[in-house]
């Protein structure tokens, strides 16, 4: 078997001393990775949603089994929608939730320009009991930067 043996000095543990002196000399460092490492991590902890790429949602579209809701503002809306889309901003979503009432047992798909306004809208619609509620991963930018179609 094989032992380390310390060194003791007087009484003194001379290794356990020797590795605080290098915590207090590295202190900032060593903050420094446990910050870095931890916001590494926020990303992954937090949790996003169900997410759909365009190739899904236009399969879905194609099905008719969704409905699609943008939660831009109106100007946004106005510059260029995915034909047949919802207008509800995310502003006023959880005082129009009636008008979706008959799709709570629907897919919906909700859209905004770059996905972070529909991943709150997503979990805004499940706590309101909505069963199948996706948000479209990257938004309108990545559908209109791949060329799918839209409506003024």
């Amino acid at each position: 078997m094989f032992y380390l043996k310390s060194y003791y000095n007087g009484g003194i543990n001379v290794d356990y001393w020797i590795s605080v002196k290098f915590i207090i000399d590295n202190i900032w460092l060593i903050a420094l990775v446990v910050i870095s490492g931890g916001a590494l991590l926020i990303p992954a902890l937090q949790r996003s949603g169900a997410k759909v790429s365009t190739l899904q949602a236009t399969q879905l579209m194609n099905q008719g089994k969704c409905t699609v809701l943008d939660v831009r503002d109106p100007g946004e809306y106005d510059a260029g929608h995915i034909k047949g889309a919802k207008n509800i901003p995310l502003a006023d979503l959880s005082k129009r939730l009636g008008e979706l009432e008959k799709q709570k047992n629907q897919t919906v798909i909700a859209v905004c320009k770059s996905g972070t306004r529909s991943a709150t809208a997503t979990a805004l619609l499940a706590r309101a009991a909505f069963t199948n509620v996706v948000s479209l991963e990257g938004g309108m930018a990545v559908w209109q930067e791949q060329g799918l179609p839209t409506v003024k």
